[in-house]
């Protein structure tokens, strides 16, 4: 069971990781929230989770063109 959670964690977007970091609550339960939710409601949760990982990849790369290395 270890190595599908490492598997996971290591590919996800951590979506759930920034929003726990955010909001200072457990990131395990807001995963929970979002599986649950996902079979609750017949998956549009995944909607809004793929949108604020878009969003997390847009703002990432937004700021690494504000923000050159000068040596890359």
């Amino acid at each position: 069971m270890n190595k599908i959670k490492l598997f996971f964690e290591e590919r996800a977007f951590g979506v759930c990781s920034k929003l726990g970091e955010k909001l200072n609550f457990p990131i395990d339960s807001i995963r929970l929230f979002f599986i649950y939710s996902s079979f609750i409601t017949l998956g549009s949760p995944v909607i809004l989770y793929v949108s604020m990982a878009m969003m997390m990849k847009v703002r990432k790369y937004l700021r690494k063109m504000n923000n050159p290395v000068l040596f890359d």
